[in-house]
């Protein structure tokens, strides 16, 4: 059966470079895991179903067409439709409790740190990259608007009630604690070359979420602070520069 074609909304230009979603390179990620190829366009939240980047447009051989939202639905929807097999398929119970443990960490914990940053931090400097298409008059206005609604969803998440500087240890923190993780992996694995998150000798889900936020902050202007610390941790680094060489080696190098 003829495979149907792919599309990746993903809210930034459509050069074979990583963008500043850890969502849609999230995304990417796990096609390129699956061996699926894609073709890449702009789009934006209002258009996707659920109002948010990434979204995958999906056309059959035959005409037949669907637009799916949410990354983790979106792999489901891979799976259930036999376009990927289950990256978690192989994990015991344990391994795949972990495989969520790290995948919420970094959807849960990282993002709204990482927002934090790009929003109240950087904002001038993240402003004219996902406002660029609109005239600089409507940038000011719509990204006013956007930047009150953001900072009210970090005080009502709870991240915008602390300090910058707890903040930072909590970011820090956590970097550190899946650089600890990694190294234990390496080891685990016992050979030079690329290893996984878990230690396997395959990726699987929380590859594809840890990967797409270590890409999309080592590239992201508006994340100074966040690049430096992990650029700082050796294991991180070098698990980032394996995919990168295995899974995106056309892909702008994040240096």
């Amino acid at each position: 059966m003829a495979s149907p074609s792919l599309t990746i909304f993903r809210g930034f230009p459509t050069t074979a470079a990583y963008c500043w979603s850890p969502f849609a390179t999230k995304l990417e990620a796990r096609l390129r895991f699956a061996g699926l190829s894609y073709k890449k366009d702009i789009g934006a939240p209002p258009k996707g179903p659920r109002g948010k980047i990434p979204y995958l447009f999906v056309e059959e051989k035959n005409g037949a067409s669907e637009t799916v939202a949410d990354s983790n639905l979106i792999s489901e929807k891979l799976v259930a439709n036999g376009m990927a097999e289950d990256l978690n398929a192989k994990l015991t119970p344990a391994e795949k409790a972990q495989d969520m443990a790290v995948r919420a960490l970094l959807e849960d914990k990282v993002y709204f740190y990482q927002t934090y940053e790009r929003w109240e931090q950087n904002y001038y400097t993240l402003r004219p990259v996902i406002l660029g298409s609109l005239p600089y008059p409507v940038q000011v206005l719509v990204g006013s608007l956007a930047y009150r609604k953001m900072s009210a969803t970090l005080y009502g998440q709870g991240t915008g009630r602390f300090s910058p500087e707890e903040i930072s240890k909590f970011k820090t923190d956590v970097w550190e604690n899946v650089n600890a993780l990694l190294a234990s992996s390496r080891q685990k694995k016992g050979s030079d070359g690329i290893f996984y998150v878990l230690g396997g000798n395959a990726p699987t889900e929380a590859d594809t979420t840890l990967f797409g936020f270590i890409a999309s902050c080592l590239v992201c202007d508006a994340a100074p602070e966040g690049r430096k610390i992990i650029r700082s941790l050796p294991a991180v680094m070098e698990y980032a520069e394996n995919i990168h060489r295995q899974y995106f080696p056309d892909y702008k190098h994040w240096e």
